[in-house]
C-alpha cells in the first residue's frame, strides 16, 4: 500500500513539474511567433471627442456612469473585440461611434457562451450616423464581447473609433 501511495505521490510532484517547466517554454515560443495580433492603441480624433463628451453628459442626465471608455484605432472591414464583464440584472449602455468618413457600422455583442445577444447596424446617411448606441440587461453574470466594426469608403487602415460602457445607478 505504501508503494502504491509513493507511486502516485511521485507522478503528481511530476506532473506539477512537467507543468511548471512547460507553461514558461510555451509563452516563450508562443510570444516569439506570434506577429498578427490584435492590439488597443489610441487615436485623437477631436469630432469623435465632442460627440462623446455630449453623450456622456446626456446619459449623466438619465442617471449612468462611464464604466470603461477608450479612443482605439480601427482597421476598416476589421472588427476590434471589447471583453467586459457584466453583472446580472444591471442596465448597461454601450456606445460606439465610428470615423464619419466610414460608409458602415456594425457593432454585434456575444454572451460567455458566444451566442450572439445584440446586433446593430448603421450606415453612413442614417440620422444619428456614426453612432451605435443600445441598452443591454444582462440575465447572468459574465463576461461579454463586443465587437465593433466599421467599413470605410477609402479602406483606411488607422480609422478612429471610441467605445464606452455605461452603467445606470439611478432609478
Amino acid at each position: 500500500m505504501f508503494m502504491l501511495y509513493s507511486q502516485s505521490l511521485s507522478n503528481t510532484y511530476m506532473k506539477k513539474l512537467f507543468f511548471l517547466l512547460l507553461v514558461p517554454l510555451l509563452c516563450f515560443s508562443a510570444s516569439s511567433f506570434a506577429q498578427d495580433v490584435i492590439r488597443l492603441q489610441e487615436c485623437n480624433n477631436p469630432d469623435i471627442l465632442k460627440q462623446v463628451d455630449s453623450l456622456k453628459q446626456l446619459y449623466a442626465k438619465d442617471g449612468f456612469v462611464v464604466l470603461k471608455e477608450a479612443s482605439i484605432t480601427m482597421e476598416s472591414e476589421y472588427e476590434m473585440p471589447v471583453v467586459v464583464p457584466l453583472q446580472e440584472g444591471s442596465w448597461y449602455q454601450f456606445v460606439f461611434i465610428g470615423d464619419i468618413t466610414s460608409k458602415l457600422y456594425e457593432v454585434r455583442m456575444y454572451d460567455w457562451d458566444e451566442k450572439m445577444v445584440v446586433y446593430q447596424k448603421k450606415m453612413w446617411g442614417d440620422v444619428d450616423g456614426n453612432i451605435i448606441s443600445f441598452s443591454y440587461i444582462p440575465k447572468f453574470s459574465e463576461f461579454h464581447m463586443m465587437k465593433p466594426l466599421q467599413v470605410n469608403k477609402q479602406k483606411k487602415k488607422n480609422l478612429c473609433g471610441y467605445v464606452m460602457l455605461l452603467k445606470r445607478t439611478k432609478q
